[in-house]
């Protein structure tokens, strides 16, 4: 994934042609999922929760997220 400075967020290319997003905030959280904003796409982000502990992030550049693509099963 990629820092989107004009999103302000981790994005990754969708197949659908948009962004999977996930912000530093969500990662601080501890959110593991970037979902798609324009279909039913979503991944589940891998990373280190220590890298965006609110302490240690500042100033300091954040680690690598890996990413694996799921689909999104509707609820009726």
């Amino acid at each position: 994934m990629e820092w989107n400075e004009e999103l302000q967020s981790f994005t990754y290319p969708c197949p659908c042609g948009d962004l999977f997003q996930i912000t530093k905030e969500d990662l601080r959280i501890g959110e593991e999922i970037a979902r798609c904003p324009s279909c039913s796409l979503y991944i589940t982000v891998i990373y280190n929760p220590e890298d965006f502990d609110e302490d240690k992030s500042k100033g300091k550049k954040q680690g690598n997220i890996i990413q694996q693509p799921q689909q999104q099963i509707p609820v009726a």
